[in-house]
């Protein structure tokens, strides 16, 4: 024992001496190998520096969880650096490593700005759809830096410089003539053993398809974007496979499925135009909070309770990386978003659409428009809403974005709602228009001046928690301000008005900081406690109703259309929907989330581990007739998100027309500007004295000296500068 003892000794002292002693380190780099070997282990601590301060760790579980996580970069990196081993030119060689360390580093360093956004990774349709969503994770100038971020670029630039100054030399002599194979060898081998020890651990993880994180933690960054890549072609094959017989088995799960009305609220709402208020990034959370005894949203609240609404305190987003177009995606067609990267973006240049515009239009002859103060092009809305079947498409680019008047996100709250007037008034009535807001957009920055003075938010010790209850006020005051408006321009009695929060506000990341003002304690926070956190506002505010009231059903985005449908006295039956009437007897309360979790008012399971949602705690050994209803209950979300994928991957609606729909003709949508301040004059001219728009019914008079509003820069004269940043360049096409 005592020579085995000394042995060791002996062989840890000569690896350190002869290898890993920095009076070594010149001498290492001087030489092929050396240099490849220290790029490589380089990359590797870097990516575990990204697991540990940005992914959370990923999550691991047991030991070999950790192991896997810490060994997945260098297989992979050392099988694709190895293939510079073959290039003799010295130059050649030294420019393609560096190339490609430089290369695999940015991919990290994008996944680590992405996941302090979205709590995920970024997929390949994440990147294909950056043209038009290259803000997809946070505007230039409101990305999350940390200190850190410096490190996963100084080992690239000390290694440039030592070249330049040739501390260190290029190596002329070529490695020998089997060792670049040798080292591919060893590369494929522990990329091998990565994935057997990780199939052994997480049986079927490839062709299961578990989530992002699931294939990041065993697999690492970059066999899971080539996992992602190929996926996403065969996605794009599969779709020109499609047939009718796989649309009739979707239609026959959704007949299956189908909630039938709630006679007590059906056609409650018949006639009336709808107003769609979609509140960025707000969650339920802040619907009757306090901050010191003050209210952070106090008209909220007053409609939240009001007796003509009908609220929902159990109701969950449900969006995956496409966050707010997954969100209008569910609101307008009752379907899922895509399981990576946003259908918006993706698909939304063809896709056959079934949406409440052109359903309401075609049943009950409404006329519609969206109001946003981004520009036209962010999330590829000017196509999507052409298929949709919207007819006026009201963005940033109508709008004057300059001086103060603009966050990077787009035209500020009271602001939007103020301007749009001049062309909401001039639709025909019954009208469907929707409001998406951006002032409580993440970093949830607000000039002072447009800051209410009375009111003081908390001190988490988060900057971007602490800014987010300002913000909440902010847009609390803003439609505040436009209920006003629809009271004296004679709207408000005329209209149902819905609003709904997009998706979380406060990341998983953040909500240690949360925490506290919750009430909840920081250690004991757990995964059920983020799932709850999901939940975001949905109210249905119909002047005259008397019954309204708050509904503890649980459910999610996706039940808004027929919910709304039924409402106007319009059967959703007919129409592939997967959502279901919130107000039906019939309706299921099983939340399915996008990444295939789910939640009931019972049992929730998340990331494979079951939860008590009654009393917070996990279930560990669930019962076999426990285990059955859970078995179950997957079995039925898998499903439901399999055929909403199929249906919008494959495009399956182009084969169904329903009774009383004609599918939507996207050419005759024209969003220009001076095309639709034409179009809205022309409709009041024809139409004479029958024309119902608001400004007809006011005597040819605009409304827009009713409306009142306190933001500071309503009356600014336009400038040259904005702070509203362009995302491509074809973002201004629209704009004249």
């Amino acid at each position: 024992m005592k020579v085995m003892k000394k042995r060791v000794k002996k062989s840890l002292k000569h690896f350190w001496s002869d290898i890993l002693s920095p009076k070594n380190w010149q001498r290492q780099l001087n030489t092929r190998q050396g240099f490849f070997t220290w790029i490589v282990v380089l990359l590797a601590l870097k990516t575990v520096l990204a697991y540990g301060a940005d992914f959370e760790w990923l999550h691991v579980q047991d030991p070999i969880q950790v192991f896997l996580m810490l060994i997945n970069p260098i297989g992979f990196t050392m099988v694709l650096f190895s293939l510079t081993l073959f290039i003799k030119p010295k130059q050649l060689y030294y420019g393609a490593l560096l190339f490609l360390d430089m290369l695999m580093s940015l991919l990290l360093y994008l996944n680590v700005i992405y996941f302090r956004e979205f709590s995920d990774f970024m997929s390949v349709n994440t990147m294909l759809g950056y043209n038009t969503v290259n803000q997809g994770g946070k505007a230039a100038g409101a990305i999350a830096f940390s200190p850190h971020d410096v490190l996963f670029w100084v080992d690239i630039i000390v290694l440039i410089v030592l070249l330049v100054v040739r501390k260190i030399r290029f190596d002329s002599h070529t490695l020998p003539r089997f060792q670049p194979f040798k080292i591919l060898t060893i590369g494929f081998f522990v990329l091998t053993a990565n994935l057997l020890v990780s199939d052994i651990d997480r049986p079927q993880l490839l062709t299961r398809q578990f989530d992002r994180e699931y294939m990041v933690k065993y697999l690492g960054l970059g066999p899971f974007m080539i996992y992602d890549a190929i996926n996403t072609y065969q996605t794009g094959q599969v779709r020109k496979s499609a047939t009718p017989e796989e649309f009739t088995q979707v239609k026959n799960y959704i007949a299956k499925n189908y909630a039938s009305i709630n006679p007590e609220f059906y056609g409650k709402a018949k006639g009336k135009n709808v107003i769609v208020i979609h509140l960025e990034s707000f969650q339920q959370m802040s619907i009757d909070r306090k901050i010191d005894g003050q209210e952070v949203t106090p008209f909220l609240n007053s409609i939240y309770h009001s007796k003509s609404t009908l609220s929902f305190d159990n109701f969950f987003h449900a969006v995956g990386q496409g966050k707010t177009s997954d969100a209008e995606n569910m609101l307008e067609t009752s379907t899922y978003g895509l399981p990576q990267g946003s259908l918006f973006s993706k698909l939304g240049n063809d896709q056959t659409f079934q949406a409440m515009p052109a359903i309401l239009n075609q049943r009950a002859g409404y006329s519609s428009a969206v109001f946003h103060g981004n520009t036209g092009a962010f999330w590829n809305r000017n196509n999507v809403y052409k298929h949709m079947g919207y007819q006026n498409w009201v963005s940033g680019d109508y709008f004057d974005l300059s001086g103060q008047k603009a966050t990077t996100w787009g035209l500020k709250d009271k602001l939007l709602f103020k301007e749009s007037v001049p062309y909401l008034e001039n639709l025909q009535q019954p009208f469907y228009a929707k409001y998406l807001t951006v002032t409580n957009h993440t970093p949830y920055t607000l000039d002072q001046e447009d800051r209410d003075p009375n009111f003081v938010t908390t001190d988490s010790g988060s900057k971007l928690v602490d800014n987010y209850f300002v913000t909440n006020h902010y847009l609390d005051q803003s439609v505040k301000e436009f209920f006003t408006y629809l009271k004296k321009s004679g709207l408000y009695d005329k209209t149902m008005v819905v609003l709904y929060g997009d998706h979380y506000g406060i990341s998983n990341t953040d909500a240690r900081y949360l925490a506290p003002i919750l009430g909840k304690n920081t250690v004991d926070w757990n995964d059920l406690d983020n799932a709850n956190l999901q939940r975001v506002p949905f109210m249905v505010h119909v002047p005259g109703l008397k019954n309204g009231h708050i509904n503890h059903q649980y459910g999610s985005e996706i039940d808004v259309a027929p919910t709304i449908e039924h409402l106007l006295g319009i059967s959703s039956e007919r129409y592939i929907q997967f959502g279901q009437d919130l107000l039906s007897q019939k309706h299921s309360q099983v939340v399915a989330f996008r990444n295939k979790d789910w939640i009931t008012p019972a049992y929730a399971s998340l990331s494979g581990r079951y939860w008590d949602v009654k009393t917070n705690q996990m279930i560990t050994v669930p019962s076999e007739a426990l285990q059955n209803k859970f078995d179950k209950i997957q079995a039925g979300v898998d499903e439901k998100l399999a055929m909403s994928d199929n249906l919008n991957q494959k495009n399956l609606l182009r084969f169904y027309e329903p009774k009383d729909f004609k599918e939507v003709d996207a050419n005759k949508y024209d969003y220009s500007k001076r095309a639709t301040i034409r179009r809205l004059k022309k409709g009041n001219k024809t139409l004479g004295n029958k024309s119902k728009s608001v400004f007809s019914e006011n005597g040819n008079k605009s409304t827009l000296s009713q409306y009142v509003t306190d933001a500071p820069e309503a009356n600014d004269e336009k400038t040259d500068s904005t702070r509203l940043l362009p995302r491509n360049a074809d973002d201004w096409s629209q704009s004249e």
